[in-house]
């Protein structure tokens, strides 16, 4: 018995992507992270384990999965991870069995990571991947934009902003670059990334079967 053919005017299926955002600290990535979440129902975040400290109105399970110093050894030593490494003296790490299943069911995934965390995911999942690095305005406004959010002491905020040129360097090994002049001129910007990224001949695994279809006359 064979089964019939797929009607053309379906919508094909296609496999996920992971859309990566990366900037220094401070250039805005989260608040950009946060927007697109908000207008975009097919894209969600992905949860990534840490070693650090829980910050003041962070939750477990939602900002990260927040894990000992010593359990994030274990799963590293498990290769649980897509990708981790260490940040500012603290682990981060992607948990890699969730991501998967869900770009195989055609779910998209966001990641709010740096430039080691993406050349790692590069490295194993390269054609998943779309990255696009953020920049500042000018240095000025980063180290304005630190010092406004109150997260940091001035010692950290310090910290962050030597960080910051090398991290900088990093933009060349990125697919796109976004300058956040603008938080929802950048959300544009980076949600028509990602929805012509969605059409990608690549990701559209019903793509030889829908022209087959048509071919047949259906």
């Amino acid at each position: 018995m064979t089964s019939s053919p797929a009607s053309p005017d379906k919508e094909i299926n296609r496999r996920g992507l992971m859309l990566v955002l990366s900037s220094p600290s401070g250039a805005g990535k989260s608040s950009i992270s946060r927007r697109l979440l908000d207008i975009d129902n097919n894209i969600t975040l992905s949860i990534s384990a840490t070693s650090r400290k829980r910050r003041p109105g962070e939750v477990e399970g939602k900002d990260y999965q927040f894990v000992s110093p010593e359990d994030f050894q274990i799963m590293i030593y498990e290769n649980q991870f897509l990708e981790y490494a260490k940040v500012f003296d603290h682990y981060y790490g992607t948990p890699a069995t969730q991501v998967m299943e869900t770009l195989g069911q055609g779910g998209d995934i966001l990641f709010d990571i740096d430039w080691q965390g993406t050349q790692s995911l590069k490295a194993t999942a390269r054609d998943d991947l779309v990255s696009v690095f953020i920049l500042p305005p000018s240095y000025r406004e980063l180290e304005r934009r630190l010092k406004k959010r109150n997260q940091d002491t001035d010692q950290e905020v310090a910290k962050r902003m030597s960080k910051a040129a090398d991290e900088l360097s990093h933009f060349p090994e990125y697919d796109y670059i976004v300058i956040n002049h603008d938080l929802e001129s950048s959300v544009n910007e980076i949600h028509a990334i990602l929805k012509a990224e969605r059409r990608r001949r690549h990701r559209q695994n019903g793509l030889t079967d829908f022209v087959r279809n048509l071919q047949a006359g259906y």
